[in-house]
């Protein structure tokens, strides 16, 4: 008997969410996700109606908890691990990864961005820290595995039987570009049919 009893359901990972036609953004993803058999959950999917009565902070725990709901009641998911802001992927992508691994679903990732994480890392200490309230400096340790992302990261993402899928994009489309994103969807659907 397979594990996944009904439409296996894809959490859709990333800093797509900031994105200004986020939605629309989601309802393309979502496409893909359905001509794989999948049915794509995005962060943005827990409308908050009382979102303009809540106090920041108040509007924050609800962001987070009902995105936690929709983790849990997902069977895999797709991380946009392109890197956001920084060297490094969005940092509640990152936690996201990290929420579904300890759940023990499958975690998949793809980066827009090719070059590895220690190399980006060399390259942005050498340009100079751009953001005044940055840690980086000289003396501290560049990771360097020779992995797309944060250790943490590729190995959650290589012990889900899976891998970070990278890729290069045209210049502005980073974010966008959803080569990588369907790569993982056949990786996805191979993932599923291991396990059922």
């Amino acid at each position: 008997m397979s594990i996944y009893s009904k439409q296996p359901r894809i959490y859709l990972a990333g800093p797509d969410v900031f994105l200004p036609d986020a939605k629309a953004f989601a309802e393309t993803k979502k496409a893909l996700c359905a001509k794989y058999g999948f049915e794509g959950v995005f962060p943005l999917d827990a409308e908050i109606k009382e979102a303009a009565s809540l106090a920041p902070g108040e509007l924050a725990a609800k962001i987070a908890s009902n995105n936690e709901e929709l983790m849990r009641s997902c069977d895999l998911l797709i991380a946009n691990c392109t890197p956001f802001r920084s060297v490094s992927m969005d940092a509640g992508t990152a936690y996201e990864v990290g929420f579904m691994r300890a759940l023990g679903r499958p975690v998949l990732g793809y980066s827009n961005i090719a070059t590895p994480f220690g190399e980006r890392s060399r390259n942005y200490r050498e340009a100079g820290s751009v953001v005044p309230d940055d840690g980086d400096f000289s003396e501290t340790e560049i990771e360097d595995f020779g992995l797309s992302e944060n250790l943490m990261i590729d190995c959650a993402i290589s012990a889900s039987g899976a891998r970070l899928i990278t890729a290069l994009v045209a210049p502005g489309e980073e974010l966008t570009d959803l080569g990588a994103f369907e790569e993982c969807l056949e990786l996805a659907a191979e993932i599923v049919a291991l396990r059922s």
